[in-house]
C-alpha cells in the first residue's frame, strides 16, 4: 500500500478527523460503516499502548543508569520482564447512534493498568456527543521458549510451525497411539482447523449497494471463496484495506483485523437486503496472535434469535492461520 498516492478514510481537522467517502456505510450516506470506525479506535488505543511502553521503557533506562553509578542492582520479578510487550487481545466497540460523516474527536485512556493485564478505553465524539464507545484488553507478551504457540511477530514472514499444527479441520479427532505422542500433540499446541483458499483463489464482488463511494465497494476489497453479498447465508470472505486509516500511516495489524471483522453481518446475511435491515450497535475482535500481511479473512455466518435480535459470529485468519474471531449483535428490522 502506498499511503503517498492514495486517499484515507480519514483526514486531519484540526484536533478531529474528518471522514472521506471511503468511510461511508452501507446504509446511509450520512453514516459511516462500522470498520473505519473500529479502525480509527484500533489507532487511539495503539497511541495510548505506546505511550505508555515508552514512559516505562525511559523509567527504567533510568533507573539502570542511576544503579550503574551506584553498583549491581538486586534482581527483581520485574526486571524479568522489562523487554515483554503488550498486545492487544480484545477490542470492543459500541457504537452508540450513526456515526456521521462529520468531525470526529477520539480520546483514549488507561482505566486498569497493570504489568499482565491493562484495560484501555476510547471514546469516540461528534460535535460533542458520544457515537462510540470502546475497551480494550492488552496481556503481556512474553518469550518464554516451552510456549508452544505461536511466537512471531505480527510482520513475521513465518509459517508452518510458528503457528502450530495445521492438521485437523473442527470436530475431527485423531486416535491417541501412545503417550509419547500424546505428550508431544500436546507441547505442539492444539490443532486449528484448515486454511480456506488464500485470497489469490477467491473471486472479487462489489457491494450490493454502488449509488456511491463508500468502505465497502472503494475503501476495502473483497473476495469471496463462497458465498457473497447477494447470496443468503454463511460465507467465507477476504477483506483488505485500500487505504490507509490516515494519511501517510501504514494500518497496523489491529487496525487491519479491526476493520474487517465488522463485515460479518454484511457477508452473512440471511435476509434480503433490500427488505430488511441488520445493524450491529458493536463488534468485539478478539485475537490469539495479530494478522500477518494485508489481507484478513473472515468465515461468517448470522444467526437469528427472538423477532429483532441476531447475531452474526466469524473466524478470522490470515494466509497462515486462524487468528482469532469477532462477534456482533444485531439489530434485525424490516425496511420502511
Amino acid at each position: 500500500m502506498d499511503t503517498g498516492t492514495v486517499g484515507s478514510l480519514f483526514v486531519p481537522a484540526g484536533a478531529s478527523w474528518l471522514p472521506t467517502d471511503l468511510a461511508r456505510g452501507p446504509w446511509s450516506v450520512d453514516a459511516l460503516h462500522g470498520g473505519p470506525v473500529a479502525a480509527l479506535v484500533a489507532r487511539a488505543i495503539e497511541q495510548l499502548a505506546g505511550e505508555q511502553a515508552t514512559d516505562r521503557a525511559r523509567t527504567a533506562a533510568g533507573v539502570i543508569a542511576g544503579a550503574e553509578r551506584a553498583g549491581p542492582p538486586e534482581r527483581s520479578a520485574h526486571s524479568d520482564h522489562q523487554s515483554d510487550t503488550m498486545v492487544t487481545a480484545r477490542l470492543t466497540v459500541e457504537l452508540l447512534r450513526p456515526v456521521p460523516v462529520a468531525p470526529l474527536t477520539v480520546t483514549a485512556a488507561v482505566t486498569r493498568p497493570g504489568r499482565k493485564v491493562q484495560l484501555l478505553e476510547a471514546r469516540v465524539t461528534a460535535a460533542g456527543r458520544d457515537v462510540a464507545w470502546a475497551r480494550a484488553v492488552l496481556l503481556r507478551r512474553h518469550g518464554d521458549p516451552r510456549w508452544p504457540g505461536p511466537r512471531g511477530t505480527a510482520g513475521d514472514d513465518r509459517s508452518g510451525d510458528a503457528h502450530g499444527p495445521r492438521t485437523s479441520p473442527p470436530g475431527s479427532r485423531t486416535p491417541r497411539t501412545s503417550l509419547q505422542d500424546d505428550t508431544q500433540a500436546r507441547t505442539r499446541g492444539p490443532a486449528i482447523p484448515v486454511s480456506p483458499p488464500g485470497p489469490e483463489q477467491a473471486k472479487p464482488q462489489l457491494g450490493l449497494t454502488d449509488a456511491y463511494p463508500a468502505f465497502h465497494n472503494v475503501g476495502s476489497e473483497l473476495r469471496f471463496v463462497d458465498g457473497a453479498f447477494d447470496t443468503l447465508g454463511p460465507s467465507t470472505v477476504w477483506v483488505r484495506l485500500r487505504a490507509p486509516v490516515v494519511p501517510g500511516e501504514l494500518p497496523s495489524p489491529l487496525q487491519r483485523a479491526a476493520a474487517a471483522a465488522d463485515f460479518g453481518n454484511g457477508v452473512s446475511a440471511v435476509l434480503p437486503f433490500d427488505q430488511w435491515r441488520f445493524l450491529n450497535p458493536d463488534l468485539t475482535v478478539v485475537l490469539h496472535r495479530p494478522p500477518v500481511g494485508e489481507w484478513v479473512g473472515l468465515q461468517a455466518r448470522t444467526d437469528l434469535g427472538v423477532p429483532g435480535v441476531g447475531v452474526a459470529t466469524s473466524v478470522l485468519w490470515d494466509t497462515q492461520a486462524t487468528i482469532g474471531s469477532a462477534t456482533q449483535t444485531l439489530v434485525v428490522e424490516h425496511r420502511p
